[in-house]
């Protein structure tokens, strides 16, 4: 059981080369059983680039702009999806925090104090599921489509009576910070940095204020899974999909990342503070920063959050206009919830063993 809030949900960039592609061919080479650590991840080489925006059509958490430079890295080409995942779960037999009973004694330090302790039938294992409204509903109560549900986890992401058979190639959803770390760690590989995440989700593109450029819609053609319509009553599904699509529906971006805009968020290993960029703007170039020591959201100040980027499904232009490079919010780090997914990076260093 998670308490959460669900924030209203011209940058430059400078690569070390021209194309992405150039790129690609100079990335460094693993060899024997490090090698398989990069099947299905694509080179980012790696820069120096302007993070975060000063755009007024964007949000507070966003800016100010600032200069940071970030290190080559390999990056999953997709989401981790559910046949990933479950490769995961098979071999380790891992359980997943949607999958346990909240245990109070932990979850009370991430409420204020006083907090009475809910009914011992809340506290079962479950996650946050998007339910929309049958009618318009006002957007300032997130709990109109937002549900604690019992029996919803990555094996059931509707709820109890669902299931992802045949959906191997979906992005695998209701999973925890502590879920996505643990997968990393067993896949040899790690979360992204924030401003890593954010690097790579550019595509070496200059004042872009999308991944693919500065139309939503080039040519008509839908470039991310996004929502159309009112939020959240009434998805009108122009794209071809009213949840989740299977992983590469959509054009890869100039790095060849699929879905690093809409689908699923992204967890990444950076603490959410909001004060964090006024902090790193005072530095001429940050260099391959790692996010605060600590979490700061004055609105939950005993939440634990880390970033999470690259928007969902659910964003729409009338609600959580989050399906930009430079869009980030705080999640609290047990919140396993419809749109919650991630991808791992791994280093020259990691792949090398040292």
């Amino acid at each position: 059981m998670v308490v959460i809030v669900l924030a209203g949900c011209k940058n430059s960039v400078k690569t070390e080369n021209t194309t992405a592609e150039n790129e690609k061919r100079k990335a460094p080479a693993a060899s024997g059983a490090k090698a398989i650590a990069h099947e299905g991840m694509v080179w980012i080489p790696g820069g120096e680039f302007t993070m975060g925006t000063d755009d007024p059509e964007s949000y507070a958490a966003e800016r100010p702009a600032h200069r940071v430079k970030v290190d080559g890295f390999w990056m999953d080409a997709t989401e981790v999806t559910n046949e990933q995942f479950r490769k995961f779960v098979d071999a380790t037999g891992y359980v997943t925090t949607a999958e346990k009973k909240p245990d109070w004694e932990e979850l009370k330090k991430t409420v204020p104090p006083g907090t009475p302790k809910p009914p011992d039938e809340m506290l079962m294992p479950g996650s946050l599921t998007f339910t929309p409204p049958a009618y318009a509903v006002s957007t300032e109560d997130y709990s109109k489509w937002w549900s604690w549900t019992k029996g919803t986890d990555w094996k059931h992401p509707a709820g109890p009576g669902s299931s992802i058979d045949g959906k191997d190639n979906f992005p695998v959803v209701h999973i925890s910070f502590d879920d996505a770390t643990a997968y990393c760690k067993w896949a040899g590989k790690r979360l992204p940095t924030e401003a890593e995440w954010e690097f790579a989700s550019r595509g070496g593109r200059e004042n872009q204020r999308y991944s693919w450029g500065n139309d939503f819609k080039p040519s008509g053609k839908f470039m991310a899974n996004t929502f159309q319509g009112v939020f959240p009553s009434k998805n009108e599904s122009e794209d071809g999909f009213s949840g989740a699509s299977p992983v590469k529906s959509y054009p890869p971006n100039d790095y060849g990342l699929y879905d690093i805009i809409g689908n699923c968020w992204e967890w990444t290993s950076d603490f959410f503070d909001v004060n964090y960029y006024t902090e790193l703007s005072k530095t001429p170039v940050a260099q391959n920063p790692k996010g605060p020591a600590k979490t700061n959201d004055p609105q939950e100040p005993f939440s634990i959050k880390h970033v999470t980027r690259g928007g969902s499904f659910l964003c729409a232009s009338d609600y959580c206009v989050n399906f930009r490079p430079s869009a980030r919010q705080g999640s609290a780090y047990d919140s396993g919830m419809s749109h919650i997914g991630f991808r791992c990076v791994a280093t020259p260093q990691m792949l090398a063993g040292k």
